[in-house]
């Protein structure tokens, strides 16, 4: 099996992403699914949460007894369920970048080996049942001989399979893939429903609202933000952008806060979230202003988008990024 056999979170529920549910189930209801789902949008809005359940509950459907949780849910104490969370089902496979071969961090790309491994499942019938599942999370990191492998098994599906593709560019995936898939679109969640989310997955966080505005309509941005104690550097951003920095001393301090190698995590956050601080400025403010922060947000956008992939020096880099919000100022 793959590295990522695991199963989904059985109990828990999907916040903001009704319509994408109820897509699938009624496919589901009507007994002939399409094979291959393409689960589209941005990071941390839910997706391969949906694909885990969405998953789970066909399973489960299929295999019987009938699960009584509402929509896509799976009571906890289902015998699917049950599987799942011990890892040990024999229909369901989880595609996903597993540790290098050092141990030190996760390897770049989803390899081409992982994806022929699916030909053992396919090998043999579904053993609980009628139906198997694969789940790709994210098709987006599926080196190129990889996704060429799998569009191989889209162009001729195993029977009784059901694919999931989880991406957050779906621009990026081979235009074959895309044409053999149905496609879900999963939107931006309300600050509401992140609110929530961030009180059931971190009860001792500060401030939840806080954080879902900084989520820009992402849970997961929203959860590391809290985890990566982000908010002082929010902050700090907004100070920046204020009061300006005429001595460029707290430039300077921000930069050696996300230079480190220890810090290479809340940098990347830090990157992703500055655009969306930059856009609430400008859409606070008028006239010269309003047109130099949104001339700020693109070059912050672009920024976050290039630093990480031409690995720009980090702190010289925050530097610059905090020069640009000082002339807001």
């Amino acid at each position: 099996m793959d590295g990522g056999d695991r199963g989904p979170d059985a109990v828990s529920s999907l916040l903001g992403q009704d319509k994408a549910i109820d897509s699938f189930l009624g496919a589901l209801r009507k007994g002939t699914p399409h094979h291959a789902w393409l689960l589209a949008g941005p990071r941390g809005v839910g997706k391969g949460k949906f694909a885990r359940m969405a998953a789970a509950r066909a399973l489960a459907e299929s295999a019987g007894p009938q699960p009584t949780a509402p929509g896509i849910e799976l009571e906890g104490n289902h015998p699917t369920a049950r599987l799942l969370e011990a890892g040990s089902h024999p229909d369901w496979r989880l595609l996903e970048r597993v540790m290098n071969k050092s141990g030190t961090n996760l390897a770049r790309n989803i390899s081409i080996d992982q994806v022929r491994s699916l030909g053992h499942l396919f090998e043999v019938t579904p053993s609980m049942s009628d139906r198997r599942t694969v789940i790709i999370d994210a098709a987006d990191d599926m080196e190129a001989p990889a996704a060429n492998a799998l569009l191989k098994m889209l162009e001729e599906p195993p029977s009784s399979t059901l694919f999931f593709l989880v991406t957050h560019a779906p621009g990026r995936l081979l235009p074959t893939i895309r044409s053999r898939c149905r496609r879900l679109d999963f939107q931006p969640l309300s600050e509401g429903d992140i609110a929530t989310i961030v009180r059931d997955r971190l009860p001792k966080a500060g401030d939840p609202e806080r954080l879902a505005a900084l989520g820009q309509g992402s849970a997961g941005r929203a959860i590391a933000i809290a985890q990566q104690d982000l908010l002082p550097l929010a902050e700090e951003a907004r100070r920046l952008m204020r009061e300006g920095d005429p001595t460029g001393a707290a430039r300077a301090k921000l930069a050696k806060s996300l230079a480190t190698k220890a810090a290479s995590e809340r940098y990347a956050s830090f990157l992703e979230t500055l655009p969306g601080l930059i856009a609430d400025e400008a859409r606070t403010s008028e006239g010269d202003r309003r047109a130099r922060a949104l001339d700020a947000y693109a070059e912050a956008r672009e920024t976050a988008a290039i630093a990480p992939r031409l690995s720009l020096d980090p702190g010289a880099t925050v530097y610059r990024l905090g020069g640009v919000l000082a002339s807001l100022a």
